[in-house]
């Protein structure tokens, strides 16, 4: 198996999981990524890791069975400053291992996101939503190479019958998120580590839905290994606000820190709440570990590790 992006938060809880199933090779460019999420897998003789930049030429002996393309920048704080690498990791990135799922005959899932939904009109999304983004918007570059890596994997499916999955990964959180990464989980717990003030953008109110990381990889799992080749929505539905999540992280971390508030970022998404139809009925998924576990569960991580 490849798995790209192998040293990013996703990318390294995969490579985890599928270890005991599949040699691995770990593949990324560690512009974003971290190798210490992989340091406890680079003495195992199951996994290989490569340092390769996927939008450049490169090639692969050995016999692939399975790819799970993860590569990517994934958060507005990585894909603003890299907005250009962001493009083509989506667009040359994705062709170049989309050739090399062909050329093996070997099952690809690629990693989209709840961002090709954009801000959305409709409530909850569905995977026949076909979104409103802002192209030209600060979040273009990232939802652009999300959506146009949904439809090159598609031509691929419907030219070259390559064997494909597409994951429209909503809000996950969990250990091994970088605590810089910008987003509003590690924030919150970054700046209350630090008694600092929580900085909310907006009113609030908007909702995301979260995910833990263990429920997002085995829906990953279930995916690959059905014979479904259409977008399938992989999230939490249980939505809250933004407040909400501040006060569930305040109750787990015994902390009352005071909450400033900065103007919302230029098509930040209002609402975020999946529909998980699909994924119930074809590869029998929905989460399960409530968010105050998931969030106690990253809380911790965050408080062992956060002198490193």
């Amino acid at each position: 198996m490849i798995i790209t992006g192998v040293a990013g938060f996703i990318g390294s809880h995969l490579a985890d999981y599928f270890i005991d199933e599949f040699d691995i090779i770990g593949i990324d460019n560690l512009s974003t990524g971290n190798i210490k999420n992989i340091d406890h897998l680079l003495n195992n003789k199951r996994f290989n890791f490569l340092k390769i930049d996927i939008t450049r030429s490169f090639k692969i002996d050995e016999k692939i069975d399975s790819i799970l393309h993860f590569a990517s920048p994934a958060s507005p704080v990585d894909y603003l400053l890299k907005p250009l690498e962001t493009l083509r990791v989506g667009s040359i990135g994705t062709e170049n291992i989309l050739k090399i799922s062909t050329a093996n005959k070997a099952k690809i899932l690629v990693a989209s996101t709840s961002e090709v939904y954009g801000d959305p009109k409709e409530h909850p999304q569905k995977e026949t939503y076909f979104g409103n983004v802002n192209p030209v918007g600060p979040r273009g570059v990232y939802d652009e190479a999300k959506r146009y890596l949904e439809a090159l994997t598609t031509a691929y499916k419907n030219f070259y019958n390559a064997d494909v999955r597409i994951a429209r990964i909503f809000n996950t959180y969990g250990p091994r998120m970088r605590i810089n990464d910008g987003r509003a989980i590690p924030n919150f717990i970054n700046q209350l580590i630090n008694n600092k003030n929580l900085t909310v953008y907006g009113n609030g109110k908007q909702t995301r839905s979260f995910c833990y990381i263990d429920d997002t990889i085995e829906g990953i799992s279930k995916l690959l290994k059905s014979n479904y080749k259409e977008p399938v929505n992989i999230g939490n539905p249980n939505e809250i606000t933004i407040l909400q999540l501040i006060d569930y992280i305040k109750k787990i971390s015994e902390k009352n820190c005071s909450v400033s508030y900065k103007k919302l970022p230029i098509n930040d998404p209002k609402r975020r709440k999946p529909d998980i139809s699909i994924a119930k009925k074809i590869i029998h998924w929905e989460p399960k570990i409530p968010i105050e576990i998931g969030l106690l569960k990253t809380y911790n991580y965050y408080i062992e590790n956060k002198n490193e």
